[in-house]
């Protein structure tokens, strides 16, 4: 059976997503259809990539991806399919899919002329995850390409014995997720954010007093900043950008 998985910035106070399945539901009725989240802040596709950067591998081979975080539908911006790690990914060409690299390839998908300009997600996305959950080739859906737009999350620099990178992505808690991996890290070293010292790496949030900062790492292996039962986010005033040095 397979796996069809949805993630997009539509919400669920509208129809959008519905209307998705549907689709989806008419080409391939035995599909499993998972929902990884439709509260992605409108057009923010740093935050989609991220997100399914963090969430692919722990689906099976054989998973299709249906990402639609696009400002541009109804533009010349292209549908994209990829392939890569047995897997399947349908996204805008708008820099989402950066976290496959190079080495997937890539499908130029037509929009054909009956795809509401504003709704491709229903009428282009869901349609091509449907032919491959039904056995459909990537090759069947549109023209090989090799030059998808490329926009890499941004990766930690060395400022003399410092490693200063910044923050990727806040999360519904107010948690403060870095692109720093621990590895990178001296011990005992302080972790700064916006200049604030937070203090040196702990194993969780219960390592400090109710209300205070910490600095841990999270469980996508990345070096995170929280505040015990509070909004790191809220309390320093930063969000994605901040600078995060050790």
């Amino acid at each position: 059976m397979t796996i069809v998985t949805l993630l997009t910035d539509f919400g669920t106070a509208d129809s959008y997503v519905a209307e998705m399945k549907g689709v989806l539901s008419t080409y391939a009725p035995q599909a499993t259809l998972v929902d990884i989240t439709h509260d992605v802040l409108p057009g923010d596709v740093r935050a989609a990539q991220y997100i399914l950067s963090r969430i692919w591998m722990f689906f099976p081979e054989g998973t299709i991806y249906v990402a639609v975080v696009d400002a541009g539908v109804g533009t010349d911006r292209r549908v994209l399919g990829a392939t890569r790690f047995g897997r399947y990914f349908l996204a805008p060409d708008n820099g989402l899919l950066s976290f496959l690299s190079m080495n997937a390839k890539f499908v130029s998908l037509p929009v054909l002329p009956e795809a509401a300009p504003t709704f491709h997600g229903r009428d282009v996305f869901a349609p091509a995850a449907g032919v491959l959950a039904t056995g459909g080739s990537l090759e069947s859906l549109g023209t090989a390409i090799t030059d998808p737009i490329d926009l890499p999350l941004p990766i930690p620099t060395t400022d003399g014995d410092a490693v200063v990178g910044e923050v990727l992505y806040v999360d519904r808690f107010g948690t403060l997720i870095s692109n720093i991996t621990p590895t990178a890290l001296k011990p005992g070293v302080s972790i700064h954010v916006d200049g604030v010292d937070i203090g040196p790496l702990r194993r969780t949030f219960a390592d400090v007093a109710s209300g205070a900062l910490v600095a841990f790492t999270g469980s996508g292996g990345t070096v995170e900043i929280a505040v015990r039962d509070g909004s790191a986010a809220a309390k320093l005033g930063v969000g994605v950008g901040a600078e995060v040095r050790a």
